[in-house]
This record gives structure tokens, C-alpha cells and sequence, in this order.
């Protein structure tokens, strides 16, 4: 346990419940956060949930913009529900994206787990994009994803990054039913 992974495990509980409350500051905390957990991950060996971090800091960016300005008549976006074939185009990315990712690691690094980190980087990807697009069916795949991350950072000694997935996994819980009265409120 080193001290940027307790920070990054503090601003990212910060950012998550931010999110869950539709708070557009959850993306410059998040920005920290994830920030600190690219030094955290190189030191693990987990490349692809580093590379992910990075990506991050453009979706944050991305998201922090869209929340503000992506909505109706350029103002602030509202939840919504994904269309089907939005769900469509980003389940069949994910298997694509993994596999690719996970191949790569498992030649070019030391990965310590290439393909249950190549598969959680591109389910991260999906879900990041859709929380950005403010799209309730994040929280779906964020519950999934956190629950393998869980078990992942456990198995590479990292136990507050660990416990910081397990409450990611109360988080989304809570902004699924945040979300949902957002977007019943909407209709």
C-alpha cells in the first residue's frame, strides 16, 4: 500500500459519488484520481488498467465538456437510455478490443494478467464512454466490471485499490437508482 494509492482510492470515491449525484465536478476529481492510479498500475504491472487511466484523462475531459454543453440546444446533457444499436456496437466492440489488447500484452509486456486486464480495460472503455454520453446503462456494465476488477487487484497484492472497486460496486449501485429517477423525471 503506497500513498498514491490511497489518494487515488480517496479522489476516486469522491469522483464516483459525484457522478452518481450527476455532479459535473466527479470529472476533475476523477482526473486526479485516475492520474494517481497510472503510476499505481505501471508499479503493479498491470499495463492495460494503466494505458486505460490514460484514457481516462480524455474522457474525463470529454465528459466534463459534454455534461456542461452536450445536451439539448448546447446545454446541459440529461440521462437517457441507450439505443439499441448503440448496445449492439459496444457489445461487439468489447470482444474484438480485448482480444487484441490481451495478444498485444501478452507479447510486448510482462503483463501480469493480459487477458482478465485486456478484457477489463475494454468493458472500462464501453462503460466510461457511455457514462459520458450520461447513458443509464453504465452502471450495468460498471457493476460487472467492478466485481472482476475487485478480484483482480486483490490478486495483485493491491488491497486498497481493491477495496476501492468494492465500493465502486456499492456506487453504481446507487447512481443505477440515482440515474433511473433522473431519467423518470426526464419523461
Amino acid at each position: 500500500m503506497s500513498a498514491l494509492e490511497i489518494a487515488g482510492v480517496a479522489t476516486g470515491i469522491v469522483a464516483v459519488w459525484l457522478t452518481t449525484r450527476e455532479k459535473v465536478w466527479c470529472w476533475p476529481v476523477g482526473i486526479v484520481s485516475v492520474a494517481l492510479f497510472v503510476a499505481v498500475f505501471f508499479r503493479a504491472r498491470l499495463y492495460g488498467a494503466m494505458a486505460l487511466q490514460v484514457v481516462y484523462i480524455g474522457l474525463a475531459v470529454y465528459g466534463w465538456y459534454a455534461w456542461v454543453n452536450g445536451g439539448h440546444g448546447d446545454g446541459p446533457l440529461r440521462v437517457s437510455k441507450a439505443t439499441q444499436r448503440t448496445l449492439v456496437a459496444a457489445a461487439s466492440t468489447v470482444p474484438f478490443g480485448a482480444a487484441a489488447l490481451a495478444a498485444w500484452l501478452a507479447r510486448r509486456t510482462d503483463e501480469a494478467l493480459p487477458i482478465t486486464d485486456a478484457a477489463t480495460t475494454s468493458f472500462s472503455l464501453v462503460a466510461q464512454w457511455m457514462q459520458t454520453r450520461k447513458l443509464v446503462e453504465n452502471w450495468w456494465v460498471w457493476l460487472v466490471v467492478d466485481l472482476v476488477y475487485v478480484v483482480m487487484y486483490l490478486s495483485q497484492g493491491l488491497a486498497w485499490t481493491a477495496f476501492l472497486y468494492a465500493v465502486y460496486v456499492a456506487l453504481a449501485v446507487s447512481g443505477l437508482r440515482q440515474w433511473r429517477r433522473s431519467l423518470g423525471r426526464a419523461a
